[in-house]
This record gives C-alpha cells, structure tokens and sequence, in this order.
C-alpha cells in the first residue's frame, strides 16, 4: 500500500481566498453534470419517448425500475465530476498561491 505524504494545514486565509471559486466551480460542475447525464439519458433510457430529462419520483407513466436506474445514474454521474472539478480547483489554486486549500 502506497504511503500518504503529509497533509499540508492550510492557512486560514487560503480557505477564505478559495471559497469563490469553490462556489463559481460547483456551480459549473453542477451544470457540466446535468449536460453529461442528459446525453447519456437519451442514449440509455428505455422509454420510448427518448427524452433527455430523467423520470421523476411522482410521474407514474414510468416503472419505478426506470426512476430508481435514473436517480442512481445522475448522482453517480455529478458526484464524479464534483470530485474532478473540486480536485483540480485546488490543484490549480495551490500552483497560483502555493497553498493548498482544503482542510
């Protein structure tokens, strides 16, 4: 198993200097998600409508086979690249300032 360097404390003014862009990158990654899972949608859903948004909870023209696949397939979908953009903000923050953000 691979050992973990140290973990850098960061200061608190690099916390407070990385909460913009924190919140400007969630906000893009949670648009960049949607995009993304709209066009897997299209291409997996089995109804026969192939429409890109998924099928609600309350709709019940549709199993609740197909919501459960959808709800499961965005969340995995935005968690991934949550954690994409949220890593490589920091990476990007800690070239410009030298700190590194998180805790």
């Amino acid at each position: 198993m691979p050992s973990r360097a140290p973990s850098k404390q960061p200061s608190t003014s690099a916390k407070l200097l990385y909460r913009p862009v924190g919140i400007v990158s969630s906000i893009l990654g949670g648009l960049l998600s949607s995009l993304i899972f709209k066009q897997i949608w299209k291409r997996v859903s089995p109804s026969s409508d192939q429409r890109s948004d998924a099928p609600g909870p309350l709709e019940s023209e549709y199993p609740i086979k197909e919501i459960l696949v959808a709800a499961a397939l965005q969340g995995a979908i935005y968690a991934v690249v949550k954690a994409v953009i949220n890593r490589q903000g920091a990476r990007t923050f800690e070239k410009v300032t030298g700190e590194w953000p998180g805790s």
